[in-house]
């Protein structure tokens, strides 16, 4: 991706509350799997926080914790810091514009280490793995991954998922990374359709007239919407198929 398609992609979604599938009620039932002391004054770091809803959702959720929410984009940043001081929340969250592979955090520093639709950026396994060094013993990593739900799937599916992202995987194998990469796996769930279809894809269909009013006769941008509507469409016909898995492990 060229860095035109790239701020297009930037404009399309800096104003959403959401850049991916989620909703806050699987953020807080994930918060639940970890079984963590919600009243404690944790350290806590949402990694590849886009405009910040998991970020807001964990503020609310740990009233006592600190949380640096870090995200490479600087719109998205900017976008959350305003966000942050709508919520009263924003002496207790420090934005951080970071790339997630090069993050400026002391080994064991946190207690809680959360990333929703983003560790793909890294790579399931390599993310894992290079986080863990910041985890105290027995901290908690939560994370939601493009996951298989099937042993087997149709070819069409099969052959897109294969050229975004040839680390999905299943449920089984993703929590077999996390044990071999010093983690004991506490719980694993798949989000709910309206993750993906209320939360996420409805928003962003009501985005696309603006956006290509904005980029009028900007082949580029006609050429995005139809790639989001061809990926809206691929869901629709395999969403029984794959899903967001949320994976909630210690570290050991």
């Amino acid at each position: 991706m060229d860095d035109a398609d790239l701020q297009l992609l930037i404009d399309l979604h800096k104003d959403a509350a959401r850049q991916g599938p989620g909703s806050d009620a699987e953020t807080a039932r994930a918060l639940d799997l970890a079984r963590i002391d919600r009243a404690a004054p944790l350290r806590v770091a949402d990694i590849g926080c886009g405009t910040g809803a998991s970020t807001l959702a964990l503020a609310r959720l740990l009233p006592a914790a600190e949380i640096t929410a870090v995200d490479v984009l600087p719109a998205f940043i900017e976008g959350l810091g305003a966000r942050l001081a709508r919520a009263g929340v924003a002496e207790r969250v420090r934005p951080l514009c970071r790339s997630m592979d090069d993050l400026p955090f002391l080994d064991e520093e946190y207690d809680l280490l959360w990333s929703e639709g983003a560790i793909y950026n890294l790579g399931f396994e390599r993310g894992v793995e290079q986080w863990r060094r910041y985890l105290r013993p027995g901290g908690v990593l939560a994370v939601s991954e493009i996951t298989w739900t099937t042993a087997a799937r149709p070819s069409e599916v099969q052959a897109h998922w294969a050229a975004e992202y040839p680390e999905i995987d299943t449920a089984a194998a993703k929590l077999a990374v996390l044990e071999r990469r010093g983690y004991a796996p506490i719980g694993y769930f798949v989000l709910p359709e309206s993750c993906w279809e209320a939360h996420y894809y409805r928003p962003l269909r009501d985005r696309f007239a603006a956006f290509l009013a904005r980029h009028a006769g900007d082949e580029r941008a006609r050429a995005i919407v139809a790639a989001e509507e061809a990926e809206m469409a691929l869901y629709t016909r395999y969403k029984d198929d794959y899903n967001y898995g949320f994976y909630v492990a210690r570290r050991r």
